[in-house]
């Protein structure tokens, strides 16, 4: 298994219970074949810059090990969700 990192920001104005099952249908995937090591809330943080005439967002940071597989459909469940502003999973090299 390989680890990654995967950071999203979803929209402020997103009720924190639907924040909430976002986040645990994010787990749900990761967790068919891998395991999350980690789950760092950030909270609200200023963008660095405006997207999509937002200027917040809230950012989630998740540390997980899985196939290569998981990530493609953890992507693919970000990207149609209309909550998401931006997402970005990187593969954690170990040395």
């Amino acid at each position: 298994m390989r680890k990654y990192e995967l950071m999203y920001i979803v929209k402020t104005d997103l009720e924190e219970e639907k924040r909430n099952q976002l986040l645990n249908k994010v787990t749900g995937i990761i967790e068919t074949n891998g395991e999350v090591e980690n789950v760092d809330e950030w909270g609200t943080r200023k963008l660095a810059y405006e997207i999509e005439k937002l200027t917040e967002g809230y950012y989630v940071l998740i540390n997980f090990k899985s196939t290569i597989d998981v990530p493609k459909e953890v992507e693919r469940n970000l990207r149609i969700s209309d909550s998401v502003i931006r997402h970005m999973i990187f593969n954690m090299e170990e040395k």
